[in-house]
């Protein structure tokens, strides 16, 4: 999923912004001036080093009494350890050390924090010393059950920082408001961090919690020592006495009487239309009359199987849907880490929207591997697989790169990676739909434009979620389609590009209207219950009987509605 934006509040602290990758500013209680200190090998011309050394000559002090004897006084993490220390939230290791440059594992990180919110321990499955407390976390919704495991096995791992923030800003800032654009551009290896991990560290950034190293890198899949967490804590929760500003009511939309009407394309499934044709710009039936399709994407195969079995399929069918798209992750965790089991769940929720008369996207699903060329040779066998699969079956399209991303271009990456693709596809599905992705998450179609594939039934995703992207999206789709590009919305959302904020209904609504009014295709983001805004489900929805409008978020009875336009 994408990458987005909201609108950044800063924090009025004076002492601040703390790197996390990152710098850490000196409080003013410090010993000697207050340059920033560097929380990187190198330090920056103005920062102090880690090491914290004393000058030659120097006379060094000694720590406060009570607080750990490896706790050096002057030293840029002082203050903070020393104020969790006496408070009770930070203790040290059976010998009395604080061990300021071992990395912290993700049970101390979640423990501090914990009882520095004053959470209780909860009854939990794990007998390690912090599974109560980090339960209660888990209760609280500061982390998902699959990155730290109730069962034990992660929690004396190293914490990285992508989820050490997001642990932190949902605990302390979890309606933080930020400008995507404004914030993503701050991150030189953007592309590295986690889709899940957004909107947490956007808006990490966006009150001035993390900044970059001096390279403009967050790097996301670093530790943090225990001096760095500790201060980054300190200083997050006093910024957390600054009031925060409540969300904006979500708007609910008035009809809009002046939009077109809907297009009058056929709907219905794949036993109604058979084998589809791109004439023009417009996706046709069998018989060369224009169809409409809109669905439902999946989330990740690998983190909510459960929503692509063949009752949530039929389930989605029921409310008016024909297509449903099925997005297998090759990063973050997904295929190219686990092929085989990926690509069985693949599998059966293709077979299970086939047997349920719905059109059905196979989603090469690139994201924070963003540019589709590193992997152009597994793009390539897994599509002979599944064209081996599938190629003569009218039901099925394909989509070979979700959202190219981070510095690429359409001439010199994603096309020469589509034009390989596309010919292997082309070896055993000589007919089938091919969809293709753009630079800059499938926002780029104006560059495709400029230099299309050569060929038949070839069309070019455009993504887009309505609190971010706006008039200015709608505009480049009219551009293309007027110089004969047929355009395909196989991912949107109703929130901002992150997957939460909103629910955007109002610009959804005129979205909507957009597409319908031009006959262009749709898959709505996502088929899941993740506590996010744009997840169509309720937290908890069974998958083994037929869903009710209780079952439906705010987002899934708006878009489940829409199916039928």
């Amino acid at each position: 999923m994408m990458k987005r934006i909201r609108t950044a509040k800063k924090l009025k602290q004076s002492c601040v912004a703390l790197m996390l990758t990152l710098i850490v500013l000196l409080s003013a209680s410090c010993a000697g001036a207050a340059p920033a200190t560097a929380l990187e090998a190198t330090p920056a011309s103005a920062a102090v080093d880690l090491s914290a050394a004393p000058a030659a000559g120097a006379v060094k002090a000694e720590p406060a009494a009570g607080i750990a004897p490896d706790v050096e006084p002057g030293s840029w993490y002082e203050s903070a350890v020393t104020a969790m220390w006496e408070s009770g939230v930070l203790t040290g290791y059976e010998d009395g050390t604080f061990r300021p440059d071992k990395p912290i594992s993700a049970a101390e990180y979640v423990a501090i924090l914990a009882r520095q919110q004053g959470l209780s321990p909860r009854t939990a499955q794990s007998a390690h010393w912090a599974s109560g407390l980090l339960e209660s976390a888990r209760e609280q919704g500061w982390y998902d059950w699959d990155e730290l495991p109730p069962t034990g096995e992660r929690f004396d791992e190293p914490i990285v920082r992508e989820l050490a923030v997001k642990i932190m800003m949902r605990a302390l800032y979890p309606n933080q408001d930020y400008d995507y654009n404004a914030e993503s551009a701050k991150l030189h290896d953007f592309s590295s961090l986690d889709g899940r991990y957004y909107k947490e560290v956007l808006g990490a950034y966006a009150i001035g919690l993390t900044v970059g190293d001096g390279n403009g890198d967050f790097r996301p899949k670093d530790g943090l020592t225990r001096a760095e967490a500790c201060m980054l804590l300190y200083r997050a929760k006093q910024g957390s006495k600054v009031p925060a500003l409540e969300p904006a009511a979500t708007p609910v939309p008035a009809a809009d009487t002046s939009v077109p009407p809907a297009s009058a394309a056929a709907r219905g499934g794949v036993s109604e239309n058979g084998w589809l044709q791109v004439k023009g710009t417009q996706l046709c039936n069998e018989a060369g009359e224009p169809v409409v399709l809109r669905g439902m994407s999946s989330h990740g195969l690998h983190w909510f199987p459960q929503y692509t079995n063949a009752q949530s399929i039929r389930n989605t069918a029921a409310y008016g849907a024909n297509l449903f798209r099925v997005a297998m992750y090759t990063g973050e965790g997904g295929y190219l880490s686990q092929s085989a089991a990926v690509k069985e769940k693949l599998v059966a929720a293709v077979d299970a929207a086939i047997a349920a008369d719905l059109y059905v996207i196979i989603d090469w699903h690139i994201l924070s591997d963003g540019n589709p060329s590193a992997h152009t040779d597994e793009a390539v066998a897994f599509f002979q697989e599944m064209t081996a699969r599938y190629g003569d079956n009218p039901a099925v399209l394909y989509e070979i790169c979700n959202e190219p991303n981070g510095g690429i271009s359409w001439e010199n990456d994603v096309k020469p990676y589509a034009i390989t693709v596309v010919n292997a596809i082309r070896e055993k599905a000589p007919k089938s739909v091919i969809l293709i992705g753009s630079p800059t998450w499938s926002q780029d179609i104006h560059e495709a434009a400029k230099s299309p594939l050569a060929g038949e039934n070839l069309m070019y995703t455009l993504h887009f979620y309505a609190g971010t992207h706006g008039a200015w999206l709608r505009e480049r789709i009219d551009d293309v389609t007027a110089k004969g590009l047929p355009v395909f919305v196989s991912e949107w959302g109703t929130s901002s590009a992150d997957g939460n904020g909103g629910v955007f209904l109002k610009e959804s609504a005129e979205w909507l209207d957009f597409l319908n009014a031009r006959g262009i295709s749709w898959a709505n983001w996502s088929l899941c219950d993740k506590n996010e805004t744009s997840a169509a489900l309720r937290s908890g929805t069974p998958n083994d009987r037929a869903w009710t409008a209780d079952d439906l978020t705010e987002s899934g009875r708006f878009v489940f509605s829409h199916f039928s336009d």
